[in-house]
């Protein structure tokens, strides 16, 4: 069983290294997302992530709501992300269009539902990747690779029959709908 957010910010307030991987771990892809989303150049979306880090260990002692790290967290880099934005548009920063990272550079402030869709993606991640490998298998080849196998190929590719595809997937999404659910504070 996971710890909790709560759990794993009260270990790191005790100082508990283990709990301060377990935390990044959990959190890096999301905080990276968004900083990747608003900023420049690669560079810069790093800086994002690690100044969110760094503030967290400066303050990990003044979260009065360890429940609701995710939100301290996802709240943080936006700052920091427009805070950088702001700063490249006074400094007239300008990016070439032959930059090949022009393409993910969004001037404008990264809208609520666009956070909100990062944040869903990233408690489903955590939540097929807390499933059991077969069913975490199962519901990757069908609804996570751009082009889905037929069932004939997963079939082959689980040691299963056609027929038992439909049941077991039924099984595994149950299952991901009760880890979601568990998730939700």
């Amino acid at each position: 069983m996971e710890p909790s957010d709560e759990m794993l910010v009260l270990a790191c307030q005790q100082g508990d290294e283990a709990a301060w991987e377990q935390l990044i771990a959990r959190y890096e892809r999301l905080i990276y997302t968004i900083a990747r989303r608003c900023a420049p150049d690669q560079e810069e979306a790093v800086d994002v992530f690690q100044h969110v880090f760094a503030q967290l260990a400066e303050h990990v002692h003044e979260i009065e709501e360890p429940a609701r790290i995710r939100t301290w967290l996802t709240k943080t880099a936006r700052y920091e992300a427009w805070r950088l934005q702001r700063r490249a548009r006074v400094l007239g920063t300008i990016v070439s269009t032959d930059d090949e990272h022009t393409s993910v550079l969004d001037k404008a402030p990264l809208p609520d539902e666009l956070l909100l869709r990062l944040e869903e993606e990233h408690e489903l991640r955590l939540a097929l990747a807390a499933l059991d490998e077969r069913c975490c298998r199962l519901l990757t080849a069908l609804f996570f690779e751009p082009d889905p196998p037929a069932y004939t190929r997963i079939a082959a590719k689980f040691g299963i029959t056609e027929g038992s595809i439909g049941p077991t997937r039924g099984r595994c999404l149950q299952k991901l709908r009760a880890l979601l659910e568990k998730r939700k504070f």
